[in-house]
């Protein structure tokens, strides 16, 4: 997997553009990684709800859930589909609106200096083996292409909003994932 760091696309990913992100600020570059999880509706997978609430485009008579976030303004840089397709919604240079009010090593405005990525998943469903070979593939090329990511800076959304989130969750085998890196599970300690 190679990423073009001026055009911040990663090859291969099929682009879905968000209209939910905007500049860094000035000086502002990205520097961690934030493992999410996303389902829509809650707990089924496949469907085009996680597209159309990143693209404002989800249409609240759908689903009784799609009515509470329908007006909702979020995205993630990147989703990791059940199957291991890989979808890109904003440039890895721009900010997408994925972290919310969260807090990562000290810092305050996340999503200033991070790339989401979404897993399609929740907290009461194993990750699929696609997803975890897709994930690391990408981490792996996110790590060269941007030298202040390292494994120590990888975190889950509810390393940065503990409390408010929950995700990646528990499911999510953290251990698989970093050893998959070539990397020890300690290197994972939450630095708020």
């Amino acid at each position: 997997m190679k990423i073009d760091v001026s055009a911040g696309l990663v090859d291969g990913a099929r682009i879905v553009p968000s209209p939910n992100c905007d500049a860094r600020p000035a000086g502002a570059h990205p520097e961690v990684l934030i493992i999410h999880a996303i389902s829509l509706p809650p707990g089924k997978f496949g469907g085009a709800g996680v597209e159309r609430l990143f693209c404002n485009s989800l249409d609240p008579a759908e689903h009784p859930y799609y009515a509470e976030i329908a007006e909702l303004k979020v995205s993630a840089h990147l989703l990791v589909r059940r199957d291991g397709e890989l979808v890109q919604f904003v440039p890895l240079h721009l900010r997408a609106w994925h972290a919310g009010q969260s807090q990562c090593e000290g810092r305050a405005r996340v999503n200033d200096f991070s790339i989401g990525i979404e897993l399609e998943g929740c907290d009461d469903a194993p990750f699929e083996d696609a997803q975890y070979r897709v994930l690391t593939d990408l981490t792996r090329a996110l790590l060269q292409a941007y030298p202040a990511i390292t494994p120590a800076r990888i975190y889950g959304h509810s390393d940065v909003a503990p409390g408010r989130k929950t995700d990646p969750g528990p499911s999510f085998d953290w251990a698989r994932y970093r050893s998959a890196l070539g990397v020890p599970l300690a290197a994972r300690t939450p630095r708020r």
